[in-house]
This record gives structure tokens, sequence and C-alpha cells, in this order.
């Protein structure tokens, strides 16, 4: 489920990306300044998301392993999901961690790292409400806008109308409100969504697809990538991957 951040936290991005390019940064870089600066969006729960003040979640707490991985101290920046690709190709941070699945698309103006784990898009509707790709056939489905959750539903045949929002907290609203008649989102989300509000009437349905996330970085920057990929196969080899994953999953949710 997401959150949405405070008008300072979501304007502070902007600002950032308004300011004009910035420098682009190696690896070289990165480790003599020993800070490397990562963007999330700071409202997918379980993922990144805000605990009153204080920045959380499965994929903030594995960036921070990430980067005591690679002795580096870990700057935050966080930046609306639909503005990440733009932000990282002025260099405003070294890589982002946020849910990114890899679509060809993407891969044009980003490169992605090995994936830190796999998931899948998924109908949600009330229940008795169109719970398989088949049933969409001539209903409305709301989707978080420039997600790959959007790009999936622009694929199915059938579907009458595609409503955006800019998040999942509006798309699942608009569920409850009978605004829409199913909500596609990651599997995840829409687990942690339902258990929070188990008297919604809306229940989980199919897998539209299944999908392989990945930090994104600014495209041929190839040893900062080769050292996020190490760091990241070392968390995993020595357990902090699988203690994170059962902390916020009660799974392991790497892709196998």
């Amino acid at each position: 489920m997401r959150f949405p951040v405070s008008l300072l936290q979501a304007a502070l991005p902007l600002l950032l990306i308004l300011a004009g390019p910035a420098d682009a940064r190696e690896w070289n870089v990165v480790k003599s300044s020993g800070t490397i600066i990562a963007a999330t969006e700071g409202g997918f729960q379980p993922f990144n998301y805000y605990e009153g003040a204080k920045l959380t979640g499965f994929e903030v707490e594995l960036g921070e392993a990430i980067a005591r991985k690679l002795g580096l101290k870990l700057e935050w920046k966080v930046v609306p999901f639909d503005a990440q690709l733009a932000a990282l190709q002025q260099d405003r941070f070294d890589f982002a961690i946020a849910s990114h699945g890899y679509t060809e698309e993407r891969a044009k103006s980003v490169d992605f790292a090995n994936p830190h784990y796999c998931t899948g898009g998924q109908i949600a509707a009330r229940t008795g409400g169109p719970l398989t790709v088949a049933a969409l056939n001539g209903k409305t489905v709301g989707v978080q806008l420039a997600t790959s959750y959007a790009d999936a539903a622009k694929k199915i045949n059938g579907i009458k109308e595609i409503k955006t929002y800019k998040g999942d907290p509006e798309a699942f609203s608009a569920l409850r409100a009978k605004k829409v008649e199913a909500w596609i989102s990651d599997k995840f989300t829409v687990k942690a969504t339902l258990d929070k509000n188990p008297k919604a009437g809306i229940v989980a349905g199919d897998l539209v697809f299944v999908e392989r996330v990945s930090m994104i970085l600014r495209k041929n920057n190839k040893e900062l990538a080769d050292k996020l990929n190490q760091a990241l196969a070392d968390l995993m080899k020595d357990g902090t991957y699988q203690t994170l994953s059962e902390k916020y999953f009660k799974e392991d949710i790497s892709c196998r």
C-alpha cells in the first residue's frame, strides 16, 4: 500500500530536478566521497515508506545494508516514482531502489542491477467482482500512473477504461468507492493493503504477470553496477537478505 508523503517531501525532489544537471558520479568518485546517494519513493509499503518521520521498509533497509557492504554512508533522496528515471538521467543520485520492474522501455533510459526481488501484478476487486484477466473484459480498472501495472493493463484486451492515479492509496480508494471495478498493483502491496483493510470487502485475484524488480542506475556506469550487484550477492550469501525478507514478508521473495 502507498502512503502520501508530506508536501515538503514531495516538493524537495521536484526542486532537485529543476535545479539543473549535476555531475555524474562514477564508482571511484562515489568511493572517494565516502557517501553513496540513493533515491526511493517513500510511499510504497512495505518496500519504502514513512513511519512518522522515519524512512523505512524492505528496500530502505536493504539499501542501507548494501551501502554498509560497500563501506559507505548512504544519503537518501525521496523522489516521486514517476520522476525517478528523469532525475537519474540528470545524475541527481547514484542509484534508485524503489521497486522498478524491468521493462524494455525503461531499459532504454537506465540500466538495471540484478533483481532484488520477484513479484507480480495482481488484480484486486470487490467480492464477486472481476478477479481474472478474462473477467476484466468490459470493466474499468484503476492503476498507479507510470508503473508497469499501468503498462500491463494497457495490454489486456477488452478493458473498458483504465483510470490512472498518483498512488496506490488513491487507486484503492477508487475501488472502495466503486469508481473502478478492479485495481492492479504489486502483489505484496495488494496483500499489505487488504491486511490493513480486512472489512473493505476487497479480495485478491489472479496475477497478470510476473515481475523482476531491480535497482536502477545511470546507463553505462558499469563499475558501480558491478559493486551494487556484488554487495547484493554478499547479503544474500551471509543471510542478511533472508532476514529482511522474513521480517517484512514472512517468506523469501528473492528470484529463484
